[in-house]
């Protein structure tokens, strides 16, 4: 008997599997082992590590103010180079999130949306969660992004409302 073909891209099951793997991983910062401490970033490295492979580009150090120092866009042109934009701005699950706390500020935080309302991510003060998108964080939604190669697997979507950063 002959074995059916794996897919050729992870599915949003395997990535919503391998992110609720990490809930509980308290929060430090530049982390990225599961169990151990992670950032929002670590998380989401982790995560592509399972289920893409070895990470795309070395990762410099970075302070907690990184973004606004560096200045322009880092992380969202990061999420150009190795992500897939979702322009409709339609979420679904295993899709990564990326948030702006203010509309003048850089996009700083990413999460992994995991369906019926809810994401998954690390915050400071807090250990790797499943949360609900409540209209906070809705609105604070800059851009969504979806891991390269992925394979729909039959999990539902839903669209985004209240998008857009608000001040």
């Amino acid at each position: 008997m002959t074995a059916a073909p794996l897919p050729e891209g992870p599915t949003r099951a395997a990535i919503l599997e391998a992110a609720r793997r990490w809930i509980g991983t308290p929060y430090r910062h530049q982390g990225s082992v599961p169990g151990v401490g992670a950032d929002c970033l670590g998380l989401l490295r982790g995560v592509w590590r399972e289920v893409i492979g070895e990470e795309p580009e070395a990762l410099i150090p970075y302070g907690p103010g990184w973004a606004e120092a560096a200045g322009g866009e880092r992380l969202i042109e990061a999420a150009d180079r190795h992500l897939v934009r979702c322009a409709d701005m339609i979420l679904k699950p295993g899709a990564v999130l990326f948030f702006r706390w203010k509309r003048h500020l850089p996009v700083k935080h990413c999460g992994i949306a995991s369906g019926q309302g809810f994401f998954i991510h690390a915050h400071d003060g807090a250990s790797v969660a499943e949360v609900a998108l409540v209209p906070g964080w809705r609105r604070r939604i800059a851009a969504i992004y979806d891991f390269p190669g992925i394979q729909d697997s039959g999990i539902q979507d839903s669209g985004i409302q209240d998008s857009g950063v608000q001040d």
